[in-house]
């Protein structure tokens, strides 16, 4: 099919470029669209939407394809990797970034001038992160970096290009933040960055016997707001099981995580040091402990002893129990639940005593769940918000808010 006015390249099946457009990070989607248009600006995304509409397809945006989760199967695959600057003002302390930028872009930029975004793993899309609520190794100290964002603009449904921000359509603003790609395409995404002036991180290892204890350590810890911590259990190849503690502490002594390390022992691998933030984000990414996605998510409002006990004799290979609240607790855009203070992630379905059945948009994989990531206020405004500014469907990421 052609589109008009389209410049960027577009390709068909059978094309040459069709099955490297098609690619997505998660391997698990071998999917087989129309059409793949590869944009190279807000104008190509108009061109592209209308293209869509006009035939019936239905769109589904990927830049690096890691939140794809449902294929594109007979629509318009709209690949936005090309559309890749990132600017940084370092006096109002934003980032300005286009869809196709990795966190790794951002980092590196803002780390010129002393400054560090909300960021995920540096090879994770920024605008897709942010999207889906975003939360960082830095997000009890600051927030979400949903909440973080003051502008976009959005190429909408009907072929619209807008600024959304608190002063200009606030209500799609507010969903943006949070309710993925359902009311439109960002082009361009502006956000907050924070001076991080000293930072101890690391990840250490140690025997699964104190897993236990360091679990019931984790729950009474009067943990810091400067500090962002998580524990997890690991299967290695071996079949020995193995526990972890991944720690980021913003201006504090390595001191303030004694209770945690006491409790874990000595470590058999790993270290914490004073890291420049860009680094630290690479060495405590998920390939370095279980993968921190799946359809084992569940928010719980305490670890109680029952708790850690079922988790410590399930079957699944890996789970880390991370700790929320902090600044990702204040009111903001519709991501997630917060007044929920622990998490519990899985690659793999597990069964979670206490589960309040609640869940992060981010870290779900679990297309059937969708609603679960929102409050049910909040989902029932992002439905009413779905249906007016994309009456017609046409925007089909892989979370769909539902809108019958």
């Amino acid at each position: 099919m052609r589109i008009d006015t389209f410049s960027g390249p577009t390709h068909l099946p059978g094309d040459p470029g069709y099955d490297g457009g098609r690619w997505t990070w998660n391997q698990a989607v071998d999917q087989r669209p129309a059409v793949v248009a590869e944009a190279l600006g807000a104008e190509d995304v108009r061109a592209a939407l209308l293209a869509a509409r006009e035939r019936g397809l239905p769109l589904t945006v990927q830049a690096t394809g890691h939140g794809t989760l449902a294929p594109a199967d007979g629509g318009l695959l709209l690949k936005t990797t090309r559309m890749a600057g990132v600017e940084v003002d370092p006096v109002r302390r934003v980032a300005v970034v286009e869809p196709g930028a990795v966190w790794e872009d951002v980092l590196s930029a803002a780390a010129a001038h002393g400054l560090a975004p909300l960021a995920g793993v540096p090879s994770v899309g920024v605008t897709g992160y942010t999207l889906g609520g975003g939360a960082g190794w830095l997000s009890r100290l600051y927030g979400l970096a949903a909440d973080n964002v003051v502008g976009a603009e959005v190429v909408t449904a009907d072929g619209r290009i807008l600024e959304a921000g608190e002063e200009h359509h606030p209500d799609l603003f507010w969903a943006l933040r949070g309710g993925s790609g359902n009311f439109g395409v960002v082009t361009r995404l502006e956000f907050r960055l924070f001076p991080v002036a000293r930072m101890v991180a690391g990840m250490t290892m140690h025997a699964f016997e104190r897993a236990g204890e360091t679990l019931a350590a984790f729950r009474d810890w009067e943990q810091p707001d400067t500090v962002n911590a998580a524990v997890f259990v690991i299967r290695m190849p071996d079949g020995t099981r193995m526990l972890g503690v991944r720690v980021v502490a913003v201006g504090e002594p390595e001191s303030v995580l004694a209770p945690l390390l006491s409790a874990a022992g000595e470590p058999l691998s790993g270290e914490y040091a004073e890291l420049p933030y860009e680094r630290a984000v690479g060495v405590l990414a998920p390939a370095h402990g279980p993968m921190p996605l799946g359809n084992g998510f569940e928010y719980v409002r305490d670890l109680p002893d029952d708790l850690i006990a079922a988790l410590l004799e399930s079957p699944v290979g890996g789970i880390e129990i991370r700790r929320w609240g902090g600044a990702m607790a204040a009111p903001g855009g519709p991501a997630g639940h917060r007044d929920v203070p622990f998490s519990v992630m899985a690659g793999e379905p597990i069964e979670v005593p206490h589960a309040t059945g609640g869940a992060f948009l981010n870290f779900l994989t679990d297309t059937s769940r969708t609603a679960d990531a929102f409050t049910p206020a909040a989902y029932a405004r992002l439905r009413e918000l779905k249906k007016a500014w994309d009456p017609e469907g046409v925007l089909r990421p892989s979370h769909l808010i539902e809108t019958e």
